[in-house]
């Protein structure tokens, strides 16, 4: 859009500098045949500068970023000095009214942009929302969470060689920063492509507004716009921050029940043990350790596996742990990283692993 646009229009709809108006944005039509629309609120300061889309509930069971967007549209944490937001709270609104994470059609929304006007009801959705939002803006945050029976540790998924998708990723201060560029056909990956350098924010669980996600979610949002010159303040930094180099999904040997010795966001060291696998009467099966040194970003929910089910998501930082361990041995037990630690680790019972001696590691 541009720091020189003073008028922004969404259809018939022209918001002007100083304006806040909440939109009712048509993007297709029900089995009734009644419309279908995405509510969108435009908030725009009195001085003209960049456009930045907030999204969530691309995908429609992925609530917690609905619950970051309505807490800035309810409770704005901050006053905009210049420049535009669009707040679009959830995307793929008939997969949120049926709980789930998919179209009507099966389909992936976030597997479809930047879609069609004449193709699936996927490609028509992504199509209407990749013309009316994301082509409208400079930049973009794009709000998810782990699958169904996982829960993750916030983490910002951005590609570190598009120079302003590394600013406003390193801006939004999450400890870990995925450099990945993203699946073809998604909506951070084809709006980067089409000019709008766009993150990730990866948090929590599915079916849920998590209080400490959702403070987690507006404090980073707060920090891109002040790096952006749009908000007055000073960031607030995290705890550490590194960029990873590689993530790798550490799966079970073998069926049974976890007793899990880790949580969402702790730091492990390489054999260290991560979950105990017993059968249904208590007797263990086995144990399984960490192949490397690294931090927890997601983990599975559901207590019971079998052989080869993902267990833990562990992201190998670039430059190594020594950064991380260092900042780990100041922080204290009210910060935000240890809240959202404890509030995520809740989903899971964590226990101390039994004594070496009795263990036997895969």
């Amino acid at each position: 859009m541009g720091p020189s646009q003073h008028t922004l229009a969404f259809g018939d709809e022209e918001i002007g500098l100083g304006e806040r108006r909440n939109l009712f944005l048509s993007v297709s039509q029900s089995y009734s045949g009644s419309p279908v629309v995405v509510p969108i609120t435009v908030w725009r300061a009195a001085q003209p500068g960049p456009a930045v889309f907030i999204t969530a509930a691309v995908h429609g069971d992925e609530l917690n970023g609905t619950g970051i967007v309505r807490e800035i549209i309810l409770r704005p944490p901050f006053q905009l000095t210049c420049g535009s937001l669009v707040l679009v709270p959830v995307v793929n609104i008939q997969g949120f009214e049926r709980h789930t994470r998919y179209l009507p059609d099966r389909r992936d929304l976030n597997r479809c942009f930047p879609g069609s006007p004449e193709g699936s009801l996927a490609g028509r959705l992504a199509h209407t929302i990749f013309s009316q939002v994301i082509s409208r803006c400079d930049y973009g945050i794009d709000l998810h969470t782990a699958a169904v029976r996982r829960t993750n540790f916030p983490s910002v998924r951005a590609y570190s060689r598009d120079a302003e998708v590394a600013r406003i990723a390193r801006a939004f201060g999450c400890e870990a920063i995925v450099n990945r560029k993203g699946p073809k056909s998604s909506l951070r990956r084809e709006a980067c492509e089409a000019g709008c350098p766009t993150i990730i924010l990866e948090a929590g669980e599915v079916w849920k507004i998590e209080p400490h996600v959702v403070e987690y979610g507006v404090r980073g949002i707060r920090n891109v716009l002040i790096e952006l010159g749009m908000v007055e303040g000073k960031r607030e930094e995290p705890l550490y921050q590194v960029w990873t180099r590689k993530t790798l999904w550490v799966r079970a040997d073998c069926g049974g029940i976890l007793a899990f010795h880790i949580a969402p966001g702790d730091v492990v060291e390489k054999e260290q043990p991560l979950v105990t696998t017993t059968n249904l009467l208590g007797e263990e099966q086995n144990v399984l350790c960490s192949p490397t040194a690294g931090i927890i970003l997601g983990m599975t929910t559901l207590p019971t596996v079998t052989p080869g089910a993902p267990v833990c998501h562990i992201a190998v930082p670039r430059g190594g742990m020594k950064l991380v361990r260092r900042a780990l041995a100041r922080d204290d037990e009210e910060s935000l990283h240890e809240r959202i630690r404890d509030d995520l680790a809740a989903s899971v019972t964590v226990s101390e692993p039994e004594e070496p001696s009795t263990q036997e590691s895969h």
